[in-house]
């Protein structure tokens, strides 16, 4: 077969493209977090930016003040609540050291070996050290490199500005290069919407506000060291199945081992009402009315993104699985074609 040079041309294209991506990609790759970061949090703000436009009518002022908002947000927590956590930390390690753990195994497994109380006593306190000491790793690696941090912070805020700024001009150029035709493209893009939304607002920004009411109940109740329960209440809820169930059972249980029986019996009771209320609320109102995506594919995603992302894998894990599977649903219904259809 000979090619012509309208071929010539044609491949040539193809390959520079690819080589243009790749160099885009490694360029990219050093600030991706940063951009990615930018660009989900642009949409989960964006009902805030577009609500904040129709009183100002000004785009970039409302992105401007949304951004700062944003960046509030992200400093006050590092430059006020790091220190406060850190110390946290220490008194947590401190604690879990102290706590005697025998009793407690020996009531649960009254048939238990003495060797197999000292093993789970070991256990339970080597696992506290660990997390301590990865806690600890983590707010030193902030302090030195925080010029570092700051330099993505500021380039996150950089795109989730303009990423809201332009969000019109963005969409219509994502529309333009789709290779879909104009009957499906809408279909197409309404359910990956469907998906995000659910699994940003029903999952990320639900488990949010579920974290932060446990969060309210540990000062409610006067719990040592409520600032690191609160971070952690508020990252168990995020992850589906776990929840914040996970935090609460054993802050229970070591109220009523530290002799506050009645405080342990109203601090479960507020979580079991209240805190487990907002999930069936908020996740049935986000996810199950908008997707049927499983819960499992989710957890799923999270975990596995966190492994392959970081803390933004949380986000791009559910998402990745689930635009897949909507991607197979619609080859397995014969309907994969009409997508590219010119009609």
């Amino acid at each position: 077969m000979t090619l012509t040079e309208k071929d010539v041309k044609k491949y040539s294209f193809v390959a520079l493209l690819v080589v243009l991506v790749v160099l885009a990609f490694l360029i990219i790759r050093p600030v991706l977090f940063s951009v990615l970061a930018g660009l989900i949090l642009a949409y989960i703000f964006l009902p805030v930016y577009k609500l904040l436009l129709r009183v100002i009518r000004n785009k970039t002022i409302s992105a401007a003040i949304v951004s700062l908002f944003l960046l509030v947000l992200i400093i006050v927590p590092l430059w006020f609540v790091l220190p406060i956590a850190s110390k946290q930390v220490f008194e947590i390690f401190r604690i879990s050291q102290d706590l005697e753990i025998r009793p407690l195994v020996k009531t649960l497994f009254p048939a238990a070996s003495e060797q197999f109380v000292n093993q789970v006593e070991l256990a339970v306190k080597s696992s506290f050290s660990k997390l301590t000491a990865a806690i600890l790793n983590s707010t030193v690696d902030i302090l030195v490199n925080f010029f570092i941090i700051a330099l993505h912070i500021l380039l996150g805020i950089f795109v989730f500005f303009f990423t809201l700024k332009d969000s019109e001009k963005l969409k219509e150029f994502a529309s333009g290069i789709l290779p879909l035709a104009k009957s499906q493209e809408k279909k197409f893009i309404e359910q990956f919407k469907d998906i995000t939304q659910s699994l940003l607002y029903g999952q990320i920004v639900a488990g949010v506000i579920q974290g932060l009411t446990a969060a309210i109940a540990l000062y409610l109740f006067g719990i040592p060291n409520a600032l690191v329960l609160s971070v952690i209440a508020i990252i168990l809820s995020i992850i589906p199945v776990i929840g914040p169930s996970f935090l609460y059972v054993p802050v229970t249980i070591f109220m009523a081992l530290t002799g506050n029986p009645l405080h342990a019996v109203g601090y479960l009771l507020f979580n079991i009402v209240i805190v487990s209320s907002i999930d069936n609320i908020f996740r049935a109102n986000f996810v199950s009315r908008r997707t049927n995506l499983s819960q499992a594919v989710v957890m799923i995603g999270m975990i596995g993104g966190l492994f392959m992302f970081n803390v933004l894998g949380l986000i791009i894990g559910p998402l990745i699985l689930a635009y897949l599977i909507t991607l197979l649903r619609a080859y397995k219904e014969k309907n994969l074609s009409s997508f590219f259809d010119s009609s």
